[in-house]
């Protein structure tokens, strides 16, 4: 069990429709703010990415509680990650095309939200 609080907690969001740039520049703001203040940060961020990495965020406090029976206010963002997945081919009509299509391709990414308990590393420190 204290590998587990060494290591961290974490909430795991494969296949998210969306680029990895637009992802990262929400995720660059998290990184390393407790959890009351990211949920905060993300309620109020008008980018349509915020929405899916907060539910992430909500997912890892609650697999922290869950697996480590820590409290959610003393949790910190310690690491927020975002790769680059594969891009969902569709093809689509076009005016004028004379019966051809033309391909459009939609990203997608991962994106890995890692939560550790900053009481239990007082302890640990003391």
């Amino acid at each position: 069990m204290l590998n587990k609080r060494e290591t961290g907690v974490y909430a795991l969001g494969r296949y998210i429709p969306m680029s990895a740039h637009k992802a990262r520049r929400v995720i660059d703001q998290i990184h390393g703010r407790s959890y009351p203040e990211t949920l905060m940060i993300l309620d109020l961020m008008p980018y349509r990415a915020s929405y899916p990495i907060l539910k992430l965020v909500s997912s890892a406090a609650a697999n922290a509680s869950f697996l480590m029976g820590s409290n959610k206010d003393n949790l910190i963002i310690s690491k927020a990650e975002v790769n680059g997945s594969t891009a969902v081919k569709k093809f689509k009509p076009r005016a004028r095309a004379r019966g051809r299509n033309c391909p459009i391709k939609r990203p997608t990414c991962h994106i890995k939200i890692v939560v550790k308990d900053i009481s239990f590393l007082r302890i640990c420190k003391l």
